[in-house]
This record gives structure tokens, sequence and C-alpha cells, in this order.
């Protein structure tokens, strides 16, 4: 009995030093969640570097996963990292990329994420997404945020609306595709009313065929639309 467990003993320390010696293989990198992607795969490869040394050259007991989990995570078009270690010494990355709701184009140009923050523009791949103009600050970006979001998840606005103005008092227009008027909200109380109206005046002007014939639609009134002609 004695003799086994020295043996048992032995052999896990001994596979355990060898498993801990083995060198990390090519970075295997999954991407979470949608196919288009806004880092590659190569990029991705490229940010698992520990000491200035490539990481499949490292072994797995020198590897700091949370250093490199870090890196990836620091990285503004990741949203979040997962990096781990196969017993085969495969280093294995799992990404979520950030997803964006709207893009900024004033005297700078960016995404808007998911999450209601600053998601720089891709090399890679383009969002097609509602734009944003106007007074726009980069630190403050609830009001536009919260009408991208809305638009986002109503199939009439995601289908219509192309362009997010905000001027400086917070009041947003939109702009809709393939039509020459501007839909004003103005603040966003009552949105859901404001967005409400809007979809019963297009829909019985479309009816009407008079969609031509207007050059403002304004909503900030309560349960009217007032509407500017030609």
């Amino acid at each position: 009995m004695i003799l086994l467990l020295i043996l048992v003993v032995f052999l896990y320390a001994f596979s355990g030093k060898r498993n801990n010696a083995r060198s990390i293989s090519k970075p295997n990198v999954s991407f979470l969640g949608e196919d288009n992607l806004f880092i590659t795969n190569a990029a991705v490869s490229k940010l698992l570097i520990q000491n200035q040394q490539v990481v499949k050259k490292l072994s797995k007991e020198t590897l700091d996963l949370n250093t490199l989990e870090t890196a990836l995570n620091s990285n503004p078009m990741i949203k979040s990292a997962e990096v781990y270690v196969a017993v085969d010494g495969t280093l294995s990355a799992e990404i979520k990329q950030k997803r964006p709701v709207a893009r900024v184009s004033t005297n700078a140009s960016y995404y808007i994420d998911d999450d209601g923050k600053f998601m720089p523009l891709s090399l890679n791949y383009t969002a097609r997404v509602p734009m944003v103009t106007g007074y726009v600050e980069k630190n403050k970006l609830e009001t536009v945020f919260k009408v991208a979001s809305k638009i986002e998840l109503d199939d009439f606005l995601k289908q219509h609306v192309v362009e997010i103005n905000q001027n400086r008092d917070k009041n947003i227009t939109l702009k809709l595709r393939k039509c020459k008027f501007d839909v004003f909200l103005g603040s966003l109380n009552a949105l859901d009313k404001k967005i409400n109206n809007l979809k019963a005046f297009y829909k019985k002007s479309l009816k009407e065929g008079t969609l031509e014939q207007y050059t403002k639609v304004n909503l900030q009134f309560d349960n009217q639309v007032v509407c500017t002609k030609i």
C-alpha cells in the first residue's frame, strides 16, 4: 500500500510538471454572437502577448491568463473576453464584441454601443445604424442613446429612421428614409406616445398618398400631430 501510494504521488507530480511545462499552441480565437467582425482574428491574436514574447512560445506555468484577459478587455472593440488553456496546451480566447446602435457624425466620428458608451469606428466592418448629427458630446450620450435604443427595438423605426439630430437643448429631430419632412420629437417626455402618433400619421398619409406634401411633422404636443405643408 505504501509503495502504491508513493507511485501515485510520483505519477501525479510527474504529469503535473509535464503539463505545466507544455508549450502553448497557436491561439484559438472564437467570436460569440454576430458574424460581422469589427476586430479581426489576427488583431486579437496580436493582443495575446506577454512580456514581449509570442504567446505560443510560453509555457503553461508562466502564462498569466488574467493579464491576457485584461489586455483584451482594454480594447475598445471588445465587450468581454475569456481566456483559457486546454489540457493539450491550446490557448483559447472567447470574444464578445461591442454592438453599435448608432453612429455619431459631427466633428468626430464614432459609434455608440448597446451600453450607451463610446465605440470607435472599425476598418474591418461598417455597421448599418442610424446616423447621429447636431450637437453631441462624447461623455453625454444618454439622450441619443435612448432614442437609438428605441429605434433598434422597433421594427417600424428601424426600417425608416436614418438620422437622429440633437440640438444644444437636447431636443431630437428624426429624418426618415425617402421622406422630405423632418420629425420633431422635442424632449423625450412621453416618447412612446409620440412614436405611436408618428406611426399612425405615417400609415394614414401613406394610404392617402400625402407624404410628399409635408416639410415638418411636430410630435411634441400631446395627442396630436402638427404638420407643416410645402
